[in-house]
Order: structure tokens, then sequence, then C-alpha cells
């Protein structure tokens, strides 16, 4: 899925419905975070309950293409460690 703007306390729980809704047609989902320019606590925490549910489901929760500013909070919070980053 292809996510595009700021996540943040204002989008997150879009976003939250978004990843939560993947997982009713897959136990994989892949998250672009291509043209994410931002990402607060709000959206890390939206990420985190999607990779409990990819492990309820014995399914993985995949990110690709995030931007150095996305990367840098991912590295910052030891994001970068649990989540499959690609």
């Amino acid at each position: 899925m292809d996510i595009e703007g700021k996540i943040d306390a204002i989008t997150s729980d879009e976003f939250q419905t978004l990843v939560l809704r993947g997982f009713t047609k897959s136990n994989n989902v892949v998250i672009n975070l291509e043209k994410v320019k931002y990402m607060s606590s709000a959206g890390l925490r939206a990420l985190v309950l999607g990779e409990k549910t990819a492990e309820s489901k014995g399914g993985k929760l995949i990110i690709i293409n995030a931007q150095p500013q996305v990367m840098d909070v991912f590295r910052v919070t030891g994001f970068e460690g649990i989540l499959d980053i690609r």
C-alpha cells in the first residue's frame, strides 16, 4: 500500500485503519513510505499495532522506500531493529 503526506496525530487513525485493513486481505502487508515526509510517534504506534497483527497471523509487515527523515525517526526510536524495513 502506498502512503503519502505526513503521519501525525491528525492522520494516524486513518493510517492505522489502512494498515489493519490490509491484514484482512492478506497475512503480509507491504507499506510503501516513499511519499511520506514526516512520521510522529502516533504513526509509530500504528506500525507497532500492524507488527503485532502480522505476528498474530503468522505474517509480515514490511516497510519499503522510507525517506531519510523517516528512517531517522526509526533509528532514534529503535524501531529500525523492530520493523522489517527494506
